[in-house]
């Protein structure tokens, strides 16, 4: 594929690019109603860093592949917007979090995005031949790339679990296909495995989701409730993601696989199990 962003000599591998760039972009600011809840009430309330910083290290490893690979203007061009929107949300969290949560998150961004990207970078660079770069690079991000798709997991199971779909909307897996998709198809006419294969888990992952949306689209009865107040709190926080949310793709190219875990943590905290004995029950 030509290195420009659109090619006249390979229109589909083009078009597709560039869908997928549309939608990864409305993924990246998925988690942005999160902070600036955050940032109006000066509070981290409770969530976690790690799928931001997650996020941030599968951004780095894609475009380090597409500048190693070269001619790869549509991952070089989302994971560079998506390392500064990430960035600026780790950001957000360090000056909000308090003080455990803060040396957590910082301890998180030096160990994966610091140190285990630079150990990345300098075997790559220095240890392996010019010549295998791309495949070897390519087989770290298929393989961080796969094990992302843990994550859908934990939607399929407290969904089968509570019988009820409430907390996983149809638009969300609706996007998690539509962007497997556009990214499978941009691998496949750009003959790229390493971007077409994991996105062939993102596409059964997205259909599984629809299916269960469809057998448990029914509300739970009105008198089953929370089990505690800090669970009611982390569903009525979800609620209020729900929009931008649904467009929480867990494609896994460009790392705008991750950001969706943030929205499994308050979703397993809403309809899961009490773990802290000294709150009160509803």
């Amino acid at each position: 594929m030509a290195g420009g962003f659109f090619s006249m000599e390979h229109p589909w591998a083009s078009a597709f690019g560039i869908l997928g760039n549309i939608i990864s972009f409305l993924v990246f600011l998925a988690p942005m109603p999160t902070f600036l809840r955050v940032y109006r009430k000066k509070s981290t309330e409770g969530f976690s860093s790690v799928p931001y910083v997650v996020a941030l290290f599968s951004c780095t490893l894609w475009i380090f592949y597409a500048l190693v690979k070269t001619n790869s203007s549509p991952l070089l061009t989302i994971n560079a917007f998506g390392c500064a929107i990430e960035s600026i949300y780790i950001l957000l969290y360090l000056v909000y979090a308090p003080r455990p949560a803060r040396l957590r998150a910082l301890a998180s961004f030096l160990l994966l995005d610091v140190a285990a990207f630079s150990l990345i970078a300098v075997v790559t660079l220095v240890l392996v031949a010019e010549a295998q770069r791309v495949k070897v690079l390519g087989s770290i991000c298929l393989t961080f790339s796969m094990a992302v798709f843990v994550a859908p997991m934990s939607v399929i199971f407290v969904v089968i679990r509570t019988k009820s779909a409430e907390f996983m909307p149809f638009s969300l897996s609706f996007f998690l296909t539509l962007s497997a998709v556009a990214w499978f198809f941009y691998g496949l006419f750009t003959n790229d495995l390493y971007v077409t294969l994991p996105n062939v888990g993102g596409f059964f992952f997205g259909c599984v989701q629809m299916v269960l949306y469809c057998c448990y689209r029914k509300p739970k009865p009105a008198s089953v409730v929370l089990p505690t107040t800090a669970a009611a709190l982390a569903a009525e926080s979800a609620e209020m993601e729900l929009p931008l949310a649904a467009l929480d793709a867990v494609a896994v190219l460009p790392s705008c696989a991750v950001p969706v875990l943030a929205e499994l943590q308050k979703l397993e905290e809403a309809v899961g199990s009490p773990r802290k004995g000294g709150v009160k029950a509803i």
